[in-house]
C-alpha cells in the first residue's frame, strides 16, 4: 500500500528550484538591506524641525496626537520638507520622514548658492533668498537655515518678511522660495 502512495507523488528531479542549490525566499524571508529603497535612506541627513501636540475635543474629553516636521536632504541640491501625525512621537516622526521624502525637489544650484534672488510666500509666511558670492555664508535663520543647509545652499542670506514666528509655515515658504529658481546659464 506504501508503494501505491509513492507511485502516486511526483518525485523531485535534479533541475526543479530546490536541488539546483538557489536559494528561494518568501515574502516575509526575504533579505534585507539590498533594495534601492534602503540604499537612499543612506544618503539623506533628517532634521527634526518641530514637534507639536495637537488636541481634538470629542465627547469624552480630549484626544492627544503629535504632530512633527521634518525636513530632509542630500547637502546636493535635494530637500523635502514632511509633516505627520501620530499617537506618539515615534510613530509621528517616522511619518513625516516618509512624507518629507515623497515631496522632495531638486534646486538648481550654482556653485554653493542660489542663481539668483527670488521672493515667495506661503499662508501667512514671507521669504526672500539672494544669492552671496563664494565663501559668504549662510545668513539665515530658524527654519529657513535648516532647509536651505539639508538642501546644500552655503552662501545665501535668507530674510524672513512674515511676521509669523510658526516654523512649519516658514520652511514651507522657504521650499516655495526654491521652487521658483531657475537653473543658471553659465555653470
Amino acid at each position: 500500500m506504501d508503494e501505491a502512495i509513492n507511485k502516486n507523488q511526483p518525485t523531485p528531479s535534479p533541475e526543479s528550484p530546490r536541488d539546483s542549490g538557489r536559494r528561494t525566499f518568501s515574502k516575509n524571508q526575504r533579505p534585507r538591506g539590498n533594495s534601492p529603497r534602503d540604499r537612499v535612506s543612506d544618503e539623506f541627513q533628517e532634521k527634526t524641525l518641530d514637534v507639536r501636540r495637537v488636541t481634538r475635543v470629542v465627547a469624552g474629553g480630549k484626544r492627544f496626537r503629535f504632530r512633527v516636521t521634518m525636513v530632509v536632504g542630500d547637502g546636493r541640491g535635494r530637500v523635502g520638507v514632511g509633516i505627520a501625525k501620530g499617537v506618539d512621537v515615534a510613530s509621528a516622526i517616522d511619518k513625516s520622514k516618509k512624507v518629507a521624502r515623497r515631496n522632495i525637489i531638486t534646486v538648481p544650484l550654482k556653485g554653493k548658492s542660489i542663481p539668483h534672488e527670488v521672493e515667495a510666500k506661503y499662508s501667512a509666511a514671507r521669504i526672500r533668498l539672494r544669492p552671496a558670492v563664494e565663501g559668504h555664508g549662510m545668513r539665515a535663520g530658524g527654519a529657513a537655515r535648516v532647509v536651505l543647509s539639508l538642501a546644500g545652499v552655503a552662501d545665501v542670506i535668507a530674510k524672513t518678511l512674515g511676521r509669523t514666528p510658526n516654523k512649519l509655515t516658514n520652511a514651507l515658504a522657504t521650499v516655495e522660495a526654491l521652487k521658483k529658481l531657475k537653473p543658471s546659464r553659465n555653470r
